[in-house]
């Protein structure tokens, strides 16, 4: 039996990170490891988990720019490691190295340390710069460089790309990667389909063109505004649908720009924001389209929901889309996310009917060969038992 110490640093579940390892833990084989969670905060996630049946722990949460809470944060890791005394501490994101990493040094235990990477910063452009997205990725790019100066014995890395990255940031560490899975989410029948966008006003006949995520610039909702703007002319029917909601001071500046886009291109009635919601599925089913504007993206775990759920997908061909999208057999890939190259691929599959129907079948096709749960969970496991040993 492997024993491992996961440590997470949100209480709440915030995004795909979260959501991938419920899926780990969902997945884990009990018969050969023995898991324990502690948390960096307290929270529904905490109560997922233990719903599981795993022991978790809740630290006090604080700011990681407090120097007092990380040595506060690294006692209480330390604290918890000694007692536990685990073959393996795994840190899901930079965050939770930077206490538990710091934590595991302090008692011995660095070389059965690893910690899982899935930010990628870069590519910013001159409008994700003004909105302060340069600040965000600097802040962000020092967290990594900080995280990485704190002994481990691997970097686990979401996708290829991200591991490109991390390997660039000195001291070196080993690293590895193991691709994201997602358990089948539920098929919609066509009712409900229909009655999500009634919810949203959205008419019965409209071709409906979206995108899922956090309202952050370097997600892309912008670009795939204009290019919704590009299409108003020649494509009447199109509407647009953006999922998702900030919470952050950034995104507050964020979600007042890309209203301003709406009302500045006339599209005002084209284009639904739903703010946050607690699942996104449902309204991903409600697109005819699925377009992931970000640039550069560490993967894009809803891009792998759109192909389980069989809905057509556009995305830009850099960083982990690529290692998701075969290009023109299970999804289309831009050369960039420029607004007139997303355009001109939303505009080929919203007027080509047999085309949504072959990516439609082929998403599918490639989310059950490679991206489901139970084979994320089985790749992780073997690098588990390796670092163990």
């Amino acid at each position: 039996m492997i024993r491992i110490c996961i440590f997470q640093p949100f209480g709440e579940r915030r995004g795909g990170s979260d959501n991938l390892l419920l899926t780990l833990l969902r997945h884990l084989d009990r018969g050969r490891f023995e898991a324990t969670v502690a948390f960096f905060g307290d929270g529904g996630f905490v109560e997922d988990v233990r719903a599981l049946g795993f022991e978790a722990h809740t630290f006090p949460s604080g700011r990681l720019r407090d120097p007092r809470h990380v040595v506060a944060s690294a006692r209480r890791a330390r604290r918890l490691l000694e007692r536990e005394r685990p073959n393996l501490v795994v840190n899901w994101l930079s965050t939770a190295h930077v206490y538990a990493g710091i934590g595991a040094w302090r008692a011995g235990l660095s070389d059965r340390c690893v910690w899982f990477q899935q930010d990628l910063f870069g590519g910013r452009s001159p409008e994700r710069a003004r909105l302060g997205d340069r600040a965000a990725a600097s802040r962000g790019r020092m967290l990594d460089r900080v995280a990485t100066a704190i002994p481990a014995a691997a970097i686990g890395c979401c996708s290829e790309a991200v591991r490109r990255a991390q390997d660039e940031i000195h001291p070196r560490r080993p690293t590895f990667t193991v691709l994201p899975g997602i358990d089948q989410p539920r098929q919609l029948e066509s009712r409900e389909q229909a009655a999500v966008r009634d919810r949203l006003a959205i008419p019965a006949d409209a071709v409906v063109v979206g995108t899922v995520g956090r309202l952050f610039a370097w997600k892309g909702h912008h670009q795939l505004v204009l290019a919704l703007a590009e299409l108003a002319a020649s494509e009447s029917r199109m509407h647009g649908l953006i999922v998702g909601g900030g919470g952050h001071r950034a995104d507050a500046r964020y979600e007042a720009y890309l209203n301003g886009l709406v009302r500045d291109h006339g599209l005002e009635g084209r284009v639904t924001f739903t703010g946050q919601v607690p699942d996104a599925t449902p309204y991903l089913q409600a697109m005819d389209v699925f377009v992931s504007a970000s640039a550069p993206e560490p993967f894009g775990l809803v891009l792998v929901e759109a192909l389980a759920l069989g809905v057509p997908a556009v995305a830009v061909a850099r960083g982990g889309p690529i290692e998701i999208i075969e290009n023109g057999e299970s999804g289309l890939l831009t050369p960039s996310d420029a607004p007139s190259e997303l355009a001109a691929a939303i505009s080929r599959l919203a007027g080509d009917r047999e085309l949504r129907l072959r990516l439609s079948e082929r998403g599918r096709e490639r989310y059950r060969r490679r991206f489901q749960g139970d084979r994320m969970a089985r790749d992780m496991e073997r690098r588990f038992e390796e670092l163990a040993r």
